[in-house]
């Protein structure tokens, strides 16, 4: 499955294709080019045993709001027979969430650099929608060292909104 497939949501530009996020998050950095952004990316599913994962971007213009998109990937593209339980669940919210932060990473670095002026942006964390709170605590070092292991900074709940707020809101 190629994290560019299909598209992605978003309030203002409804329906968008991969190339159009990049165009989207840079035309955001250019309307205030003094102001620092943070750019995080975050991953929830749903419960059920055929889940789909909303994959959230989220931009911050720091102090000053933001912007999301959303892909939404369904059970049906993920290649998997179904999912056992929810520890697999949270490993490929968490897998997506790497898959889509490496490439967002990169293509964006290419786009920015062909601005004019230089944003001043940090391509900061992956969220996962785990905790110190209820099952999910036992699984924090596992799922903090795939982050860490794809070049990102890992963020929890209660610090983790593109994951437990963003992406949960299309679960």
């Amino acid at each position: 499955m190629s994290i560019k497939k299909g598209k992605f949501y978003n309030p203002t530009a409804g329906l968008i294709h991969f190339d159009e996020v990049l165009r989207e998050i840079t035309d955001y950095m250019k309307k205030m080019p003094g102001e620092s952004y943070s750019i995080v990316v975050g991953c929830d599913s749903s419960s059920e045993n055929r889940p789909s994962f909303p994959i959230a971007i989220v931009v911050l213009r720091k102090g000053r709001g933001g912007r999301f998109f959303l892909k939404k990937t369904d059970y049906s593209v993920i290649s998997r027979d179904n999912f056992g339980s929810w520890k697999e669940r949270i490993l490929e919210e968490v897998f997506l969430s790497c898959k889509l932060a490496v490439t967002l990473k990169d293509d964006l670095e290419v786009a920015v650099e062909s601005l004019s002026s230089q944003p001043d942006y940090q391509f900061e964390y992956i969220h996962a929608d785990i905790g110190q709170n209820g099952l999910t605590k036992d699984m924090i070092k596992e799922v903090t060292a795939l982050i860490r292991g794809n070049g990102f900074e890992p963020r929890i709940k209660p610090h983790s909104y593109a994951a437990s707020i963003v992406a949960d809101r299309f679960t």
